[in-house]
């Protein structure tokens, strides 16, 4: 089997085409979560903490060398607030994202546990005797029968 007819067999699966939409999905959806992260829940917490803009927190290694009002040198610092904002956000996409998974294994769980529809008449018959002796509907004894 050639390489191109290989990569086209692999490539029309449904398997890949799955995933190049979940890859799409998750960006929008890693977008969405940085705004609610930057947008939303760091200006409260840094109102909580004295109005500090989480995004503007960093360790200056070594100031701006200006000249005559122009920056000749930019400023060499450590930018840990934005890190704080992408520790918060890849929280919430985990956190989204073992919720989803959670669900989607109790739904798999609940369809493992159904039976099988029976799929010609003797199982029928069979499902259903099964059923009729499981509810205690059918009489067991000659005693019970004559009753």
């Amino acid at each position: 089997m050639g390489l191109l007819s290989e990569f086209k067999k692999f490539a029309v699966k449904g398997n890949v085409i799955d995933l190049a939409v979940g890859v799409v999905i998750g960006a929008a959806f890693g977008g969405i979560t940085k705004s609610l992260v930057d947008d939303v829940i760091m200006p409260p917490l840094g109102l909580l903490i004295s109005n500090v803009d989480f995004s503007r927190l960093k360790l200056v290694l070594k100031e701006a060398v200006v000249a005559n009002g122009e920056v000749v040198e930019q400023a060499v610092s450590i930018n840990y607030g934005s890190f704080l904002q992408a520790v918060v956000n890849f929280l919430i996409i985990a956190f989204a994202i073992f919720i989803l998974v959670r669900t989607i294994n109790r739904l798999r769980e609940k369809e493992a546990a159904k039976p099988a529809p029976p799929s010609n008449k003797q199982e029928m018959l069979l499902a259903e005797i099964r059923d009729l002796l499981k509810n205690d509907n059918v009489p067991n004894t000659p005693e019970q029968k004559q009753v």
